[in-house]
């Protein structure tokens, strides 16, 4: 019957391919040879999205890239919107004999863990997500300690009001795409670090429901802006590229995440959190490579390692100049040796496992 499954989720791919689905294969390297003749690694990384969201998708690709440079992998990469199409994808890259499938998102647990025992001489690796199997290799962030510091971040600057565009009002936002667990353990960090700085700080929230539609983004920014926050954090993925417009139309504020997205509007993003998702990708590729591949293991990116972290904040004191509040990147510095030390227990989402 496994089989059965299988083979009706590649037919539906093929058919849907056919028929000018979303899903969208890219070779990024071909010829199936390396220098010395021997088959290339294939790797295939599955998207629960497209690229181009300048944020979560873009650093995976950032790391599967950095390890065609250096390796010579043979790199496919399969993007969706439809979840339907995440499991037909990663089934027909599992069926079409790729040796390390990736998925790049905490949406692909349920996949991974269903079809993962039905290729058993392929390896796999699931991106912000834990998933127990011996062909299986997980990696999580501490997006909560990453967050911690954005909070505080954002709540130093809602009082800078000699700074154009900022209010007195001591209001915050914070924006995400789905109502998951992972987010939800961003969010936690992000009112913990901003009630560290200062209690009486109002953090409003909104989560789009879903990671691919920036028009939706923008609404929801643009509503919170009008509810006092002059400052407002992105964790949408795609959804995300329209809070950072909203924040540059309206003459306000935001904080961007996963890559640096400090320069898609420079001076209206006072600093974004590093979610490296790339590193997180190369090491996964790495360790096929090197044949130090483990499954049922957990690779953990926090604030010690460097797996998460701000931006040095250089494009919005450049925007800034005199006006850029110094004590904010100072006082971040401060808290980021307190939470690497462990004077500051940063509280983690109670529903969301990362080890």
């Amino acid at each position: 019957m496994k089989k059965v499954v299988t083979l009706l989720l590649v037919m539906t791919l093929v058919i849907g391919t056919l028929a000018g689905c979303s899903s969208k294969p890219a070779d990024k390297d071909s010829g199936g040879k390396d220098a010395g003749g021997k088959d290339k690694l294939k790797v295939a990384l599955i998207y629960s999205g497209f690229l181009g969201d300048k944020s979560f998708n873009d650093s995976a690709h950032e790391g599967a890239l950095r390890a065609v440079e250096e390796f010579g992998i043979e790199l496919k990469e399969m993007e969706s919107k439809e979840p339907a199409e995440w499991e037909s994808n990663f089934v027909a890259m599992a069926a079409d004999g790729y040796d390390l499938v990736i998925g790049v998102s905490t949406q692909f647990e349920e996949i991974v863990a269903k079809h993962a025992p039905e290729f058993p001489d392929t390896k796999f690796a699931i991106i912000d997500g834990v998933v127990k199997g011996e062909n299986v290799a997980s990696s999580t962030f501490a997006q909560n300690e990453g967050s911690f510091l954005a909070g505080a971040a954002a709540a130093m600057f809602t009082t800078k009001s000699d700074i154009e565009g900022v209010n007195p009002e001591k209001v915050i936002g914070w924006v995400g795409g789905l109502d998951i667990p992972v987010l939800a353990d961003f969010f936690t960090g992000y009112k913990q670090g901003a009630a560290y700085i200062d209690p009486e700080v109002k953090v409003l929230q909104s989560f789009a429901g879903t990671f691919n539609d920036p028009l939706k983004g923008k609404e929801l920014t643009i509503a919170q802006y009008s509810q006092g926050a002059d400052i407002v954090m992105n964790v949408a993925s795609g959804t995300g590229t329209g809070i950072l417009e909203a924040a540059k139309e309206s003459g306000k504020y935001a904080i961007g995440v996963d890559l640096d997205q400090d320069g898609v509007y420079p001076g209206s993003i006072l600093t974004s959190m590093l979610k490296r998702v790339d590193n997180a990708t190369y090491l996964a590729i790495e360790s096929v490579v090197k044949d130090t591949y483990e499954g049922n293991k957990t690779v953990y990116l926090d604030i010690s390692n460097g797996g998460v972290g701000l931006t040095d904040m250089s494009v919005m004191k450049e925007a800034l100049g005199d006006k850029f509040p110094q004590d904010i990147l100072d006082k971040i510095k401060e808290l980021e040796e307190k939470v690497k030390s462990g004077e500051i227990k940063v509280e983690a989402y109670e529903g969301f496992g990362r080890k």
